[in-house]
C-alpha cells in the first residue's frame, strides 16, 4: 500500500519536508520513494505541490498522513470519499477534582451590620 507522507531534509533546526509517495510499510527516511510530489518550508510556509500527481496517486489508493491531509485539503485538493480524518487527542486530567476551576465557589464573607451604627450615630 502507498502512503503519502512528509520527508524531512534540510539542516539542524531548519527543516523542510518533501511530500513524497512511498511504500507505507518502510521508514520515512530510509524507503524506496515512488514520487516526489511537493516540497513545504514550514519556517516561510511555502508549499510546492503537483496537484495532479497527487490526485492520481490519492485515486488509486495512496493513503495520506494527517498532516499531509490537511496541507492538501487547505490547498484545495478533494480527498476521496473513503479519507477517514483522525480523530482528536482528548486530554483528561488525571485528578480533575483537585483543578481550582472544579473546586466549589466560596462565597466572600459580609461585612459587619453597617445599619446598626447608621442607626446609633442618628440618634
Amino acid at each position: 500500500m502507498l502512503a503519502i507522507r512528509m520527508q524531512r531534509k534540510g539542516r539542524a533546526h531548519y527543516p523542510t519536508y518533501r511530500i513524497v509517495v512511498q511504500e507505507s510499510q518502510r521508514h520515512p527516511l530510509s524507503g524506496r520513494v515512488v514520487a516526489e510530489v511537493g516540497n513545504y518550508n514550514p519556517a516561510t510556509k511555502t508549499l510546492t505541490l503537483d496537484k495532479e500527481a497527487v490526485e492520481k496517486y490519492l485515486n488509486n489508493g495512496a493513503q495520506p498522513s494527517g498532516r499531509v491531509a490537511f496541507i492538501l485539503k487547505k490547498n484545495g485538493v478533494k480527498l476521496p470519499k473513503w479519507y477517514k480524518e483522525p480523530n482528536a487527542k482528548k486530554v483528561a486530567a488525571k485528578h480533575a477534582d483537585k483543578l481550582r476551576k472544579n473546586q466549589p465557589k466560596e462565597e466572600p464573607e459580609a461585612p459587619a451590620e453597617a445599619p446598626a451604627t447608621e442607626e446609633a450615630s442618628a440618634e
